[in-house]
């Protein structure tokens, strides 16, 4: 899935989202990671981390979770631009993936994958299915593994919070962290906002 799928979705005249031609690239830092509570058809997480100059995304219907006997469905999506990691607000209804945008959270990572002993590249990791990580977010952090489930392009993926010190069965943060971690505003206060902002 390439950014070029991401932009065949979208008419940019019709919605705020960044088109991904922006001079923003990668560099030698942390990359990073996001993760966007999206209001569309259904309510959703969209898991993204920085990998090969993109944002490889996937659909978490239920969210992360910091419970390591949780396998949380994970749904490959379209490669995002780098840029769209800094999106929050409100995609029009006609448009695809309409609905609010909430930058639930966000941060750097770690790849700590490796195989035979041998730290493996984010993207190689990526292409065989099975990528570690170790994010350090503003509400999630710590070990998590994400898995393909097949070996289809489609199939799905299983995102796994690994048993580490940060592992914990007591929290819910889909249920209980509900501000955005950029604005500090609810779901219902970003839909106010842009309705605001365009009247």
């Amino acid at each position: 899935m390439s950014e070029r799928e991401y932009r065949s979705k979208r008419d940019f005249r019709q919605t705020r989202e960044p088109r991904g031609d922006s001079d923003r690239s990668g560099s030698d830092a942390s990359p990073v990671f996001v993760i966007q509570k999206h209001d569309a058809s259904s309510l959703h997480y969209d898991f993204r981390l920085e990998i090969d100059g993109v944002l490889k995304s996937w659909a978490v219907p239920k969210g992360p979770s910091t419970d390591p006997r949780d396998k949380r469905l994970a749904i490959p999506t379209e490669d995002h631009p780098l840029d769209y990691a800094d999106f929050e607000g409100v995609i029009p209804e006609d448009e695809y993936g309409g609905g609010t945008v909430m930058i639930w959270d966000r941060g750097s990572f770690r790849n700590i994958t490796e195989k035979d002993g041998d730290k493996q590249p984010l993207d190689r990791a990526w292409e065989n299915g099975h990528l570690l990580v170790e994010l350090d977010g503003q509400k999630i952090y710590g070990g998590y593994a994400l898995q393909r489930t097949g070996s289809g392009e489609k199939d799905n993926w299983l995102l796994i919070k690994m048993d580490d010190a940060t592992a914990d069965a007591r929290q819910n943060p889909v249920s209980t962290e509900n501000e955005s971690a950029k604005t500090g505003r609810t779901m219902r206060e970003i839909e106010q906002d842009e309705s605001s902002s365009e009247s």
